[in-house]
C-alpha cells in the first residue's frame, strides 16, 4: 500500500482465494461451516453496547435444509427500538467529536480481522444463513466487505482534503459534520456486505446508526457486529434491533432527531418510506437524507457480431450465479437469430453442467433460494410459463422445496418482447429471452429501454465498436451500471461504483465518496485576519 492524504494507507482491493481442493482455505472454511451448522447460536439484540435479550424468539434455518434449526434471534419490542434510539442520540455526543483518524482506526481494524482471523467464520455463516457457495460467499462477506471498509476510509480523507480557496486577507475552510441526529440503516440478505457496509460508512462520517438487518440475513450479521464490537467500535453508536419491520420503522421515523436512511431492498417497501418520511416531514428538526438502492431488471443485450460463447457465459454467470438474487442479476437477454442456435446449444451445455446442492459440497454452482416465499413465487411464474403460449422452457424449469429452497435455473424463450418475465422482477435463477432479427437491433435498443421500470444494471456484447456506442447511447439511462462484453454482475468497489436510478434507486453510487457525502453536513468557516472597522465602500465617494 502507498499512503494518501494524511498518511492514510491507499486502498487496494482484497485478494479473492481459490478454495482449490486442498487449500489451506477451503479446510478452515469448511470446518468453519460445519462447526456453525452443528451447533445452536443464540443472537441478541445489540443496544448501547449491552446484548439484549427479550425472550420473544424466531428460530434460523440454512434455505438449503430448511428443517435443521442453526439458531434464534430476539424481537424487539417498542421499547427496545426507543431505547436504540435514546442511546445513539447520547453516544452521539461523544462519536461526533472523535478525531476522525480514531474512527478510521476502527474500521481499518474490522476490515483486518475480517481478512484474517474472521474470514473462515463470516464466509461460513453467510453460506448457512444465505446459501451462498463458497466463492460467493467469499467475493462477498470477505473481499468486498474488507474493501468498502478500507476504501471508505481513503474516500473519507479525500474528502476532507477537499477545501476552499483562501486568501491573505481570510481563511476559508470547510468542516464535514456528521448529520444531526441518528440514522437508520434497513439492510437486504443477499449481500453480507452491504449488510455491514451501510451502517459502517453513516458511522464512519460521525453518524450513529440503528440498523435492522435482514430477518434472512441475522446470523451473518451477528458475526458482523461481533467484529466491530472487536474493532473498537463504541457503545451506542451501531445498535442492532430484529423483528416486525413496521413496528420498528414507524419507531424511528416518528423521532424528530431521525435524519438519515439508508436502504438496500425493494423497491415498494422504499417508496413507501419516503412517502412516510414526506408525511413525517415537519416533525423533523432537520431535512432527513434518503439513500436506496432498490430492485432491477436487469439486462443483457448481444449484437449479430457478438461471440456466441461470450454471450453464453454471460447469462449462465449473470443470470445463475447466487440462484440470480443479485440485484444486478441479469434476467432478461435479447440475442439475434443470427447466433441464437449457437448462443443456446453453449447455454444449455454449461447449464447441463450445474450442480446443484449444499454449499457445503463446493462441486455445488447452484444452492437455495433464500426462503419459502421467493420459492413458491419462483414456481408460480415457471408453471405460468409452461402453460402459456407465447413461452417455451428450454432448460431448467424444476423445482422442488422437500428438504431446501431448490429451484432449477430456468431459461424462458418467449415470442413476446413484453411477456411478464421480461417486465417483472422475479429475483431467482429464471431468465427470459427475446429472439430478434439481425437488423432490427435498433428497434430491439429502444424496447429495452422502454420496458422495465427499472435502471440498474445492463450489459452490451458486441464485436462492431458502432453498435457499442449506439447502444451506449440509447441505453443511457436504462441502467446505473453499464458493461460492454461482460455479465452485468460483479461491481468492485473502488472501480465500479453501484447504483441505479428510474425506479432502482437514487443512484449514490455505494463504493465511492459520493455515497459518503451523504452522511455529512457540511459547515464553512470564514477566518478574516483584519476585520474592518467602516462600513463606508469607496464608491461611496
Amino acid at each position: 500500500m502507498g499512503k494518501g492524504f494524511f498518511n492514510v494507507p491507499i486502498a487496494v482491493n482484497e485478494p479473492v482465494m481459490s478454495y482449490a481442493p486442498g487449500s489451506a482455505e477451503r479446510k478452515a472454511v469448511l470446518e468453519a461451516y460445519k462447526s456453525l451448522f452443528n451447533s445452536k447460536v443464540e443472537v441478541p439484540m445489540y443496544i448501547n453496547g449491552k446484548d439484549v435479550k427479550t425472550g420473544n424468539t424466531r428460530t434460523m434455518s440454512p434455505p438449503h435444509d430448511h428443517k435443521h434449526i442453526v439458531g434464534e434471534y430476539h424481537l424487539a419490542e417498542k421499547e427496545h427500538v426507543e431505547e436504540a434510539i435514546s442511546t445513539a442520540l447520547e453516544a452521539r455526543k461523544s462519536w461526533s467529536q472523535m478525531p476522525w483518524e480514531q474512527r478510521a482506526g476502527i474500521f481499518l481494524k474490522a476490515a483486518e480481522l475480517i481478512a484474517g482471523p474472521y474470514r473462515a467464520k463470516i464466509n461460513a455463516a453467510t453460506m448457512i444463513a444465505q446459501s451462498k457457495n463458497i466463492y460467493q460467499a467469499e467475493i462477498d462477506a470477505a473481499c468486498e466487505l474488507i474493501d468498502f471498509l478500507r476504501f471508505n476510509v481513503q474516500f473519507m480523507s479525500d474528502i476532507y482534503m477537499e477545501q476552499p480557496e483562501s486568501t491573505s486577507a481570510a481563511w476559508n475552510r470547510v468542516e464535514y459534520r456528521p448529520l444531526e441526529g441518528f440514522t437508520y440503516a434497513v439492510t437486504p440478505f443477499n449481500f453480507t456486505a452491504i449488510a455491514g457496509n451501510l451502517p459502517a460508512c453513516m458511522a464512519l462520517m460521525g453518524n450513529v446508526v440503528v440498523w435492522k438487518p435482514s430477518d434472512s440475513q441475522v446470523y451473518s450479521a451477528k458475526v458482523i457486529m461481533d467484529i466491530f464490537k472487536e474493532a473498537g467500535v463504541p457503545d451506542g453508536v451501531i445498535n442492532v434491533v430484529f423483528g416486525d419491520p413496521v413496528m420498528i420503522t414507524n419507531t424511528v421515523l416518528a423521532s424528530p432527531d431521525f435524519s438519515g436512511l439508508h436502504f438496500t431492498g425493494s423497491t415498494h417497501v422504499f417508496k413507501e418510506l419516503w412517502k412516510q418520511i414526506g408525511n413525517n416531514i415537519h416533525n423533523y428538526k432537520t431535512y432527513p437524507r434518503i439513500v436506496g438502492e432498490t430492485g432491477g431488471k436487469d439486462f443483457i443485450v448481444a449484437h449479430k457480431t457478438a461471440d456466441a460463447k461470450q454471450v453464453a457465459t454471460a447469462i449462465a454467470r449473470g443470470a445463475f450465479e447466487f440462484q440470480g438474487q443479485k440485484c444486478s442479476a441479469a434476467s432478461r437477454a435479447y440475442i439475434p437469430k443470427g447466433i441464437w442456435a449457437d448462443v443456446k446449444a453453449h447455454l444449455i451445455e454449461d447449464m447441463e453442467s450445474f450442480k446443484m446442492g449444499s454449499p457445503e459440497d463446493m462441486n455445488n454452482f447452484i444452492t437455495a433460494v433464500i426462503h419459502e416465499g421467493s420459492f413458491d413465487k419462483l414456481a408460480k411464474y415457471i408453471d405460468a410459463a409452461k402453460a402459456d403460449s407465447d413461452a417455451e422452457i428450454i432448460a431448467g424449469g424444476n423445482y422442488d422445496k422437500s428438504k431446501g429452497y431448490f429451484i432449477e435455473p430456468t431459461v424462458i424463450v418467449t415470442t413476446d418482447p413484453k411477456y411478464t418475465t421480461m417486465c417483472t422482477e422475479l429475483f431467482g435463477p429464471v431468465i427470459t429471452i427475446y429472439v430478434y432479427d439481425d437488423e432490427a437491433y435498433s428497434e430491439t435498443l429502444k424496447l429495452v429501454d422502454e420496458t422495465s421500470e427499472y435502471a440498474l444494471t445492463g450489459a452490451i456484447l458486441s464485436r462492431d465498436r458502432y453498435a457499442v456506442e449506439e447502444a451506449t447511447k440509447v441505453l443511457q439511462n436504462a441502467a446505473g451500471n453499464f458493461y460492454i462484453n461482460d455479465k452485468p454482475t460483479g461491481a468492485v468497489v473502488g472501480q465500479q461504483p453501484f447504483g441505479g436510478a428510474r425506479a432502482s434507486g437514487t443512484n449514490d453510487k455505494a463504493g465511492s465518496a459520493q455515497n459518503l457525502m451523504r452522511w455529512v453536513s457540511p459547515r464553512l468557516i470564514k477566518e478574516t485576519f483584519v476585520t474592518p472597522t467602516d462600513y463606508r465602500y469607496p464608491f461611496l465617494g
